[in-house]
C-alpha cells in the first residue's frame, strides 16, 4: 500500500489479497449456513437408512475441503 498526500492507493497485490479474503469469507458463510442445517438432514436421512445419513455427512464434510482444494488449484494455475 502506498501513501501519497494522505490517500491510500491500493496496489494489485492488496486488491488480490482482498479478493481472496472476500471469497474465503463467502465460502465459509455458505458452509456454516449449510452445516447449521446438516444435523436435521442427517437425522431425517437416518430415519430412512443409517448408512444414508452417515454417507451424507461424510460427503458434506469432504465437499467443504474439496472447495478449498479446487480454489487453491485454480489460484496456482492462474498465477503461473
Amino acid at each position: 500500500m502506498a501513501m501519497r498526500e494522505g490517500l491510500v492507493i491500493l496496489t494489485d497485490k492488496n486488491s488480490e489479497t482482498r479478493s481472496t479474503a472476500i471469497a474465503a469469507a463467502i465460502i465459509l458463510l455458505v458452509a456454516m449456513a449449510f452445516l447449521y442445517f446438516m444435523p436435521d438432514v442427517i437425522v431425517r436421512l437416518g430415519d430412512i437408512s443409517p448408512w444414508l445419513g452417515t454417507g451424507f455427512g461424510v460427503l458434506v464434510i469432504l465437499a467443504f475441503f474439496l472447495i478449498f482444494w479446487l480454489r487453491a488449484r485454480y489460484q496456482r494455475r492462474r498465477d503461473l
